[in-house]
């Protein structure tokens, strides 16, 4: 229970919802037990006025006593039917204060980690795949939802109607009551044991249902290359047979619950048996009455559930003690990148590398060795290299996605670790290599980092990216709806809405991680000079792999094995015939054979 310990603050903040709640619970139980007393007395009522139905018989006063037994039938009756009402108020009751503060506490609990996600570093991300971050939210948070209502709900209810049946038996008849309820310790052992099976196939299921959402999402989204490859009878057959191993776990968990009702069943019916047979010797013997009979049968199948509930919210409490101790794990994950001050500045531009190291924490990848460069506020960097020498490592550095190993980066003079992350960030755009877009409208992705969407602004970053004529052609041009991941862009439109969205704050400093590579190099051209008049005076860093990007730069830095290997401008670099020059001449040659 340590690891749910961690929910007792919630309890406390909805302490005055709960506790209501807990009352109705206690009081639903005490009308739950006194129509078995009601019925005892009926009973007893019945027997008592049949005798003497049958003694006044021929007499007047039979017709009176007829009258007199008839009307207190339908007293216990109405009786019974009353405290049944009243106790399904206060179940109702029960239930719009427990239950409903579970999801009170659902909620607070989703949205502490969903906070918790958006102040951790991209190398947590890195770290954990999207399934299990995923399930943190959703099947962690339920399970631990149905311990904070249900399982508490019905572990007070458990415990008070056993406490009231145990005592109301006892006080009847002690025998009878211990060999009653003999049985029902072997329905509860029973029960847990199957719930533990239940709930080891219940995950096995689980994770069979999360592969075959994975294999169909999967196919899903690689349609194009399936059918290009005509593998679909393949992908059909993969298909079948993962649900083939659905369909077995799910049939084995369906044969256990099979079997689980009828032992209930059974185990139950032992028990009346019991209840009747000892309790009718008693009757004969004058000890007790037959309506005590018909009292410990209502009380014994009142039980019933109670007991049988006992494995069931032992489940639900293993469940959630298990999710609970993933979530408290990630929630006490501390995030690697912070802000160490409030305070914003306004940038002016002035980037400067000092001997930078790079190890990525994860991998252990020597991605940047020795690193050193400045760029002036208003110039234009570029920076070019093989794939794999360290270029998009720098732009993730340079926005503070990670820390540096050795050296420091500074930002118009001051260490980068000193500055308000989030001005920071909000006076930069970026571009990266991997360009995502939202399943919203163009629109919205374009003015995603904006509070408000200003149309005139969308409409001219757009503009200087050269996609607005491709949105114009759009049925519903920029209420266009783009498709999961952009998919409903061709390569070169998603790169030019991903740089509308980057340039239409006009950013003090921009970003692009090699973010022309599908467009052609007229649409190139286009933006780049669109690019040079919004950018003029602002500084701006370029990373390609095409030389024709980046020759007209004031300073290009060619990066090869983590290393600056060259640096200086197009001209300068080409008559030093190294490594740019070889890049040069292989584009000048791809240019030729195409």
């Amino acid at each position: 229970m340590k690891d749910l310990a961690y929910l007792n603050k919630f309890l406390l903040k909805y302490k005055w919802k709960l506790i209501p709640g807990v009352f109705f619970v206690i009081t639903s139980n005490f009308f739950a037990v006194i129509p078995a007393q009601i019925i005892r007395l009926a009973l007893d009522m019945v027997t008592e006025n049949i005798a003497l139905y049958r003694l006044f018989n021929g007499f007047e006063r039979q017709e009176i006593i007829y009258k007199i037994f008839a009307f207190g039938l339908l007293f216990f009756g109405a009786l019974v039917l009353l405290m049944a009402l009243v106790r399904g108020i206060l179940l109702f009751f029960m239930r719009q204060t427990i239950i409903l503060t579970s999801r009170h506490i659902e909620y607070d609990l989703k949205n502490e980690i969903y906070e918790h996600y958006q102040k951790l570093n991209l190398a947590f991300f890195r770290r954990n795949n999207t399934g299990n971050l995923m399930n943190h939210v959703t099947e962690d948070v339920s399970r631990v939802r149905m311990y904070l209502g249900p399982a508490i709900m019905y572990t007070i209810n458990t415990v008070v109607l056993f406490l009231l049946v145990i005592t109301s038996m006892l006080m009847v008849n002690v025998k009878l009551a211990l060999l009653s309820i003999a049985p029902l310790p072997i329905l509860a052992l029973i029960i847990y044991n199957v719930h533990n099976k239940i709930h080891n196939k219940s995950e096995k299921i689980q994770e069979r249902l999360s592969s075959l959402s994975s294999f169909v999402q999967e196919s899903f989204s690689g349609i194009r290359v399936i059918k290009a490859y005509t593998q679909e009878q393949r992908i059909r057959e993969g298909f079948a047979n993962e649900s083939e191993h659905y369909k077995e776990d799910s049939m084995s968990l369906v044969k256990i619950q099979a079997l689980f009702y009828p032992i209930m069943l059974l185990l139950v019916g032992i028990s009346t048996i019991i209840t009747v047979y000892i309790g009718g010797l008693d009757v004969i013997s004058g000890k007790i009455t037959a309506g005590n009979i018909a009292e410990f049968i209502v009380y014994v199948n009142q039980l019933t559930f109670p007991v049988s509930s006992l494995g069931w919210v032992t489940s639900l409490i293993q469940r959630a003690a298990a999710s609970q101790k993933r979530i408290n794990v990630f929630l006490h994950t501390k995030p690697e990148i912070v802000s160490l001050t409030t305070e914003t500045h306004t940038l002016s531009g002035r980037v400067e590398f000092k001997n930078v190291d790079f190890i990525y924490p994860d991998t252990g990848i020597h991605a940047l060795k020795n690193v050193s460069f400045s760029i002036n506020p208003g110039e234009k960097l570029a920076i070019i290299g093989r794939t794999g020498s360290g270029k998009s490592t720098l732009a993730n550095i340079l926005l503070r996605m990670y820390d540096v190993s050795n050296g420091e980066v500074l930002i118009d003079g001051k260490n980068i670790k000193l500055l308000n992350l989030n001005d920071f960030r909000s006076q930069t755009g970026f571009v990266p290599q991997d360009v995502f877009l939202f399943s919203d409208t163009i629109a919205h992705n374009i003015a995603f980092g904006q509070d408000t969407v200003n149309m005139n602004d969308v409409e001219q970053a757009a503009k200087n990216a050269a996609v607005y004529n491709n949105i114009m052609e759009f049925e519903n041009q920029f209420e266009t709806f783009i498709g999961e991941r952009g998919i409903t862009l061709s390569g070169g439109q998603k790169q030019r809405v991903s740089i509308a969205r980057a340039i239409i704050n006009s950013p003090k400093l921009l970003i692009f991680d090699d973010s022309l590579s599908a467009v052609d190099t007229k649409t190139e051209e286009s933006i780049l000079r669109n690019l040079g008049k919004i950018m003029q005076g602002k500084t701006s860093i370029i990373i390609a792999h095409r030389v024709s990007t980046i020759k007209n730069s004031d300073k290009i830095l060619v990066l090869d094995d983590g290393k600056i290997i060259e640096q200086g401008k197009h001209e300068e670099l080409i008559e030093n015939r190294g490594l740019y020059f070889e890049l040069y001449e292989k584009q000048l040659l791809e240019e030729e054979v195409l």
